[in-house]
């Protein structure tokens, strides 16, 4: 039975070349994460969205303090997702038109409201493109712009492993455990401080589907199947998002290789597209070594619904560039994406926590 899920023991796409080693977020500004919106905000509208930047600041931390300053509920502060804490972010939030006399109260030596604009919904999770991102990585070995080289031209061959990255965890992976006592009625709702109930109430539960998920893809990754379909996968078309599964394996899998669709691996949940046959076998084994079957998922039916989720993740734009004994990398990742799933690829260091 397993009872934590370790990002550093998931197997390495590129474990056949060397990485590049060294060390991130030394400084704040080593790591910088912008948002880039599914959309604009109109200027017209009962919701007054912040473009906001934020430096060593949690997302959990920014959404209380929003919400404390303009004296309303964490949950009336509407956001497309949460952001590295250890970082320079900028983004999207959201707020009633109610609050706009009070924008200047948020303002601390940490956030700044850079710009403001009205528009007719509230944000919420996902509605964003995706991030982009501008990492330092520091003290790399005298042979990491060539081993950097050759690692983001196989990632450009064959996409990243697209492993949710440790902070979904929490420290010492408490989150995560948390979860799994919850998924596995040791815990209950009312054990959670009430302050925090609401946040990790949801992010606990979210840590046990996603560490699900990363043990599929890693077992696909080391059966050498992430890269092959199976008969009953359900793959993702690119163009239109749209789900199916797949009956007929050579068909599917050179649409696979032209990248018109992509193998999804599963966030478990009662509302989740199963899996068929070979698929369905591999993640029904990967619940059972969790000591965990589908229907634990149905305790908390509006927090772990279920869906599917890419099993490889494209980056666009990738560039790196040496800085004395440092690489600077930029890159694009869609919505979900996390940056340290693509960074260790590099690396091949351990994780650090945010």
């Amino acid at each position: 039975m397993k009872s934590c899920g370790n990002f550093d023991a998931l197997p390495f796409l590129t474990a056949h070349l060397p990485g590049v080693g060294g060390v991130l977020k030394r400084e704040i500004g080593d790591f910088v994460v912008e948002e880039i919106p599914a959309y604009e905000p109109s200027g017209e509208g009962e919701h007054f969205f912040l473009w906001i930047e934020k430096r060593d600041v949690s997302g959990e931390e920014l959404l209380r303090h929003v919400a404390r300053r303009l004296a309303i509920s964490p949950g009336d502060v509407g956001s497309a997702g949460l952001k590295d804490r250890r970082a320079i972010t900028r983004q999207w939030i959201s707020v009633s038109a109610r609050c706009e006399p009070a924008i200047s109260q948020i303002a601390t030596d940490r956030i700044e409201v850079l710009h403001t604009a009205r528009h007719g919904n509230k944000l919420r999770t996902g509605h964003l493109r995706g991030n982009r991102f501008s990492i330092r990585v520091r003290d790399v070995s005298e042979q990491a712009s060539d081993r950097a080289s050759r690692i983001a031209e196989e990632i450009g061959r064959l996409g990243c492993p697209n492993y949710f990255g440790p902070q979904r965890f929490g420290h010492n992976e408490q989150t995560l455990q948390l979860g799994l006592d919850l998924i596995r009625g040791k815990a209950s709702p009312g054990s959670i401080p009430f302050a925090r109930r609401r946040f990790l109430l949801r992010m606990s539960l979210s840590a046990v589907q996603s560490a699900l998920f990363n043990s599929v893809l890693a077992a696909r990754l080391e059966q050498g199947r992430l890269h092959s379909v199976l008969c009953g996968d359900v793959m993702q078309v690119v163009a239109s998002g749209g789900q199916f599964v797949v009956d007929d394996q050579a068909a599917e899998q050179r649409r696979f290789d032209l990248r018109e669709i992509v193998l999804t691996g599963p966030i478990f949940g009662p509302s989740m597209r199963a899996a068929k046959e070979a698929a369905d076998e591999l993640e029904q084994a990967v619940l059972a070594e969790w000591d965990l079957s589908a229907a634990d998922f149905a305790r908390f039916p509006k927090l772990t619904s279920g869906t599917r989720r890419p099993l490889i993740a494209w980056p666009a734009n990738l560039r790196i560039q040496t800085e004395d004994a440092s690489l600077r990398i930029d890159f694009e990742l869609g919505s979900g994406c996390y940056a340290t799933s693509l960074l260790r690829e590099f690396m091949k260091s351990p994780a650090e926590e945010d």
